[in-house]
C-alpha cells in the first residue's frame, strides 16, 4: 500500500494547487497542468509556469496534448474526486438552464481469444457535445451602467446549440449587472442576435471568428434607452 500523501506532489496542479482535472501536458517540457489553468495562463504568456520555458513564440496553445492515462490514475488515486466534477458540471448547466450533457456510453468491448483481459471502468470525461470553446472579451461600459464584477473566467466550453441568449444570462449572473444594463455580443464585426446559436455563428462567419481553436466573443455594457 502506498500513502496518498507520497503521491500527491505528482497529482497536483502548480497554478491552481489542486488535483489535476482535464489532465494537459506541454510537449516542450512535459509539465502538467490543469486544462483551463494552463489555457488561462497562455492568454497572458507564452512560457511554461512551471520551468519558465518558451512553448511558443506566438501560439503556445498548439504545443499542448491531453494526458488522459494521468487523468484515469488521478480519477482512481482520489475518492469522489471524479464524482465531485461531474456534479459540478452538472449543477452548472443546470443553474444556466441548458441542457445538461449526458457522458459517453461506454463501447461493448469485443470478445477475443485468449486470456481475458480486465476491463476498466469508464472516466466521466468532458462529452462531444460540448464542441464550441469560446473566448469572452470585454470590450468596456458607458457612464452610467453601474458598478459590476469583472468575468473571472474567460474561457467557457459549451455546447453549440447554445445562443447567444444563454451566453448573455452567463455574463449577467456572473458580472452581476442591473436589470437596466445592456449586454452586446459581437463577433468579429457583426453585433449578434439572442436566437443565433454557437454553431450558426462560426459556420458563418467562418475562421476570422476563430482564434486557436477558441470562438472569440467580444461583449460592451451600456445602459438601456428609456
Amino acid at each position: 500500500m502506498i500513502n496518498l500523501a507520497e503521491l500527491t506532489p505528482y497529482i497536483l496542479c502548480s497554478i491552481c494547487k489542486g488535483y489535476f482535472i482535464d489532465a494537459t501536458t506541454i510537449t516542450e517540457c512535459l509539465h502538467t497542468f490543469c486544462k483551463s489553468c494552463i489555457v488561462r495562463h497562455f492568454y497572458y504568456s507564452n512560457r511554461c509556469p512551471k520551468c519558465n520555458i518558451v512553448v511558443h513564440q506566438t501560439q503556445p496553445l498548439y504545443n499542448i496534448r491531453p494526458d488522459r492515462q494521468l487523468q484515469d490514475i488521478v480519477y482512481k488515486l482520489v475518492v469522489n474526486l471524479e464524482e465531485r466534477e461531474k456534479k459540478q458540471m452538472h449543477d452548472f448547466y443546470k443553474e444556466r438552464g441548458l441542457e445538461v450533457p449526458k457522458p459517453a456510453v461506454p463501447q461493448p468491448v469485443p470478445p477475443s481469444r485468449g486470456r481475458p483481459r480486465k476491463v476498466l471502468g469508464s472516466v466521466f470525461r468532458i462529452p462531444p457535445e460540448l464542441d464550441i470553446s469560446i473566448l469572452l472579451e470585454f470590450i468596456g461600459a458607458n457612464e452610467g451602467t453601474g458598478n459590476f464584477k469583472p468575468l473571472e473566467k474567460k474561457f467557457v466550453r459549451v455546447s453549440g446549440e447554445a445562443t447567444i441568449g444563454h451566453v448573455e444570462k452567463f455574463l449577467r449572473r456572473k458580472m452581476d449587472l442591473d436589470p437596466a444594463c445592456q449586454v452586446d455580443i459581437i463577433c468579429g464585426d457583426h453585433l449578434l442576435e439572442h436566437y443565433q446559436t454557437l454553431r450558426e455563428i462560426r459556420q458563418v462567419i467562418g475562421e476570422s471568428a476563430v482564434q486557436d481553436g477558441l470562438l472569440v466573443l467580444h461583449y460592451g455594457l451600456v445602459v438601456s434607452p428609456l
